[in-house]
Parts: C-alpha cells; sequence; structure tokens
C-alpha cells in the first residue's frame, strides 16, 4: 500500500471539523455528507462511497476558500474513490471521463498542499502520486514521479522510497518511456524490502514478482526461476489466491519447458489447474507453445494455409491423441503442426478436485507475408 493511499485519507492528513461555531444549514448538510462517505467506507459499499465523497466535496466548496487544506482534503478523498472505479485501465476510452475528473482534483489539492506545506514537503507525495497515475500524457506523468522521488529521497524513510519507485517502475513500465533508469526502480524497491520486510510481506513478494517478471522478459532464465519460485512459495503460504501467483507459475512453465525440464514445468502446470475455476464450455490455453517450421518447399512456392487439429490435455498438462479436423495446403502442414502441438503444455482440468483428461482445438495458420 502506497504511503496516504487509503481511505479516509492517510493518517498525515487528518481531517477535522471545527465545533466551535454553531453549525448553519449549509455547514450540517456538509457535516452529514461527510459522515455518510466515512460510514460507507466502513460498510464498504462503493456506490455509497463515491456518492457521499462527491457530495461532501461539492458542499466543501462551499465551506471553505478554494486555496483550503480542507477542500484539498476533500478533493483527495473523491479522486481516491475514482481511481480506485478506473484502475486497472484509467485510460480506456469509457474511463477517460472519470480519470480526467480525479486528475483535476489532485491537480487541486496539489496546489493547495503547496500553497500550505511547501513547494517540497512530504504532504505532496500522495497527490502528486496521483496526478502521476491519472496524468492523460506520459511525459506529464513522469515529471510528477521525478518530483515525487526526489520529496521522498528528503524524508530518508526507505520503505516509501521504495514504494514510490514501484509506484513508477508500473506507471511507465511497458511504455516508450521505459528505460534502464526505470527498469532499476523496481530492482532498488525489491532490494530494500529484502532489507527491512520479512519474506512474507506482500509488498516484498509483489516485488519479488516484477523482478522475477523482468528477468523471465530478459531471457535471464537462471535468474527468473528462483525469483519466481519465491513468489509462488510464499503464496502457497499465505495460503490465497492472487494474480502474481498465477503468472508465476505460468513464467516457470515456459522457463522449465525452454530448458527442456518437462517433470519441473509439470508442476506448475497442475498447479495453475487447481487455481483456475473450470467451466463446461472452456476452452484450454497453451502456458507454452512453440511455433511450428514453415516447411521450406511451401515457402518458396508462397503457399498459404491452415491445419485444424482437435487432442487431449492428460491430468499432467501433456498433449495426446492429437488428430487432424481439416487442412488447407498441403500435408507439410499437417505434419508439421502435429510436432509442434506435441510440444505444447496446458494446465490440465480439474473436476470435483481432481485433474481429468479434457478434449480441445485449434487451428494453426500459415500465411508467407
Amino acid at each position: 500500500m502506497l504511503y496516504g493511499k487509503t481511505l479516509p485519507l492517510a493518517s498525515l492528513l487528518a481531517f477535522t471539523l471545527s465545533t466551535s461555531l454553531p453549525l448553519n444549514a449549509s455547514e450540517n448538510s456538509f457535516s452529514q455528507a461527510y459522515s455518510d462517505y466515512q460510514a460507507a467506507i466502513k460498510q464498504g459499499d462503493n456506490a455509497k462511497i463515491e456518492a457521499s465523497a462527491k457530495r461532501a466535496f461539492e458542499l466543501g466548496e462551499a465551506q471553505y476558500t478554494k486555496d483550503s487544506v480542507d477542500l484539498a482534503n476533500l478533493a483527495m478523498n473523491w479522486a481516491g474513490v475514482i481511481e480506485k472505479q478506473v484502475a486497472p485501465y484509467p485510460f480506456e476510452e469509457k474511463n477517460l471521463p472519470k480519470t480526467a475528473k480525479a486528475n483535476e482534483l489532485y491537480q487541486l489539492a496539489l496546489s493547495n498542499y503547496k500553497k500550505h506545506y511547501g513547494e517540497h514537503a512530504a504532504e505532496l507525495i500522495d497527490p502528486l502520486l496521483g496526478a502521476a497515475e491519472t496524468a492523460p500524457k506520459l511525459v506529464l506523468a513522469k515529471g510528477l514521479l521525478d518530483d515525487t522521488l526526489k520529496i521522498a529521497e528528503k524524508t530518508k524513510d526507505k520503505k516509501l522510497l521504495a514504494d514510490i519507485k514501484m509506484a513508477a517502475f508500473a506507471r511507465l513500465s511497458n511504455t516508450e518511456l521505459y528505460t534502464a533508469k526505470v527498469r532499476d526502480y523496481a530492482f532498488d524497491a525489491y532490494e530494500t524490502y529484502k532489507e527491512i520486510l520479512p519474506e512474507n510481506a506482500l509488498d516484498r513478494v509483489k516485488a519479488t514478482y516484477v523482478v522475477g517478471a523482468v528477468e523471465y522478459a530478459e531471457k535471464h532464465d537462471d535468474k527468473a526461476i528462483p525469483l519466481l519460485l519465491e513468489v509462488v512459495k510464499q503464496f502457497d503460504a499465505l495460503n490465497f489466491s492472487h494474480p502474481y501467483a498465477l503468472s508465476a507459475h505460468a513464467y516457470l512453465v515456459e522457463l522449465y519447458e525452454r530448458q527442456g525440464k518437462r517433470d519441473e514445468s509439470t508442476a506448475h502446470c497442475i498447479a495453475i489447474g487447481k487455481m483456475r475455476p473450470w467451466a463446461d464450455t472452456q476452452e484450454q490455453q497453451p502456458l507454452f507453445r512453440t511455433a511450428p517450421d514453415y516447411p521450406m518447399s511451401y515457402a518458396r512456392q508462397a503457399k498459404n494455409g491452415w491445419v485444424q487439429l482437435k487432442f487431449t490435455v492428460d491430468e499432467h498438462g501433456f498433449v495426446k491423441n492429437t488428430e487432424i479436423l481439416a487442412s488447407k495446403g498441403g500435408a507439410l502442414f499437417e505434419k508439421e503442426s502435429i510436432e509442434a502441438l506435441n510440444k505444447w503444455r496446458y494446465a490440465p482440468k480439474f473436476e470435483n478436485g481432481k485433474a481429468v483428461e479434457a478434449q480441445t482445438s485449434v487451428q494453426m495458420d500459415y500465411t508467407i507475408n
């Protein structure tokens, strides 16, 4: 959990209402709206949380001056609710209006906090992070994150700095602004978490997964495997499912298959099968696949084609009993398809807690560009 990114607002910024004067009708309405907001948070009612946060802010605009810290706090509350609603896809077209509103609120809070606390105060971290997460342009997000990192470095708080580095990595990875420096944010945070957190702390486990995934992507297999095994181990010990655990198993299937260690891969195929709720109509998706070779004689002729196959995924996730359903282009396409498919790995289907064989199908397309 990032510093101050909770609802209600982090303990750093405790919101208080003055009770030295009698409340007029407007003040009473505002007080009720804020009480409703706090009650909705305790109840976990997301619809009520948003409605009451919005109403508290709108009533607060009449209650407080535009540059007040109180109004900034209310803006942070509402923005945080919106950000949770649009996560993890804030920039999908349907989410853009809400994302823009959240950014506007974060910018208001940031401006007010700067006036009240100063240009480099730790109190700016929350609105800076929020503004970066909802910034419409990556270059703006990067600038906000750079400012956040500078402030965090001055606090000498190792955990805070590590949290912000992970947030910066998450925002900028998989974008055109991903650089070696951004990569190092995740690795620096991981080293800090190893130093200050127990091995089963969720922040440390998540960072272990991120670093393992980067090592996997960079094809540093011998570095990725122990990291991802640690993720699997900790989530098993924590005894709850998490998307990172599922992904770690999937990465390990491919890593072991790359190395020809099919027995080690099997354990993770089975683990994924246990984790997934299987539906009767569900199509099984390969965890590891190799592309079929394009027959050289067909390539010279610029011959295209396709092959439809049905097969069985056994209780260990291996492919067997492969059959051709239909094909176009020639027998060599069929031959190469069967040879490739027999190397694929799947998560076995589970019924009543037990792995069972299941039939599925696939089509392989051959196209010369």
